[in-house]
């Protein structure tokens, strides 16, 4: 395996930092943070990446949420409340991340997370 495929081990973490930090330093979407986050994480990557531009990444007091297709997903702690996290991720492969985790790292990391003043508790019963 090469670099950046995933499953090729301790390199895989080193590709997610690789990235981030990329994407901290830039504050942006540039093409060549784009193409690292795509060939690392396929089509969750381009969900993430569609989410943050669509202003799907909402933070409230208490928790960050991503408001999906069907529903809306808790991101706490690196870990996430839907079914891709719980059934299909390898907990040990750090490019194992749900597209809506992913959504908050990129969103965090390029300012475009849409911050309310309230708590989620207390939102989600209207939602």
């Amino acid at each position: 395996m090469t670099e950046g495929e995933p499953g090729s081990g301790p390199r895989d973490a080193e590709a997610v930092e690789r990235w981030q930090a990329a994407l901290a330093e830039a504050g942006e979407l540039t093409p060549d943070v784009v193409d690292r986050i795509v060939r690392l994480h396929g089509d969750r990557g381009v969900r993430a990446i569609e989410a943050v531009g669509e202003g799907r990444v909402k933070e409230y007091r208490d928790f960050t949420v991503v408001v999906g297709y069907e529903d809306e997903y808790v991101v706490e702690g690196g870990g996430c409340t839907c079914k891709d996290s719980e059934y299909n991720l390898d907990p040990d492969d750090p490019t194992a991340l749900c597209w809506h985790v992913l959504a908050v790292a990129i969103g965090r990391r390029v300012g475009r997370i849409d911050a309310h003043d309230m708590w989620y508790s207390e939102v989600r019963e209207f939602v």
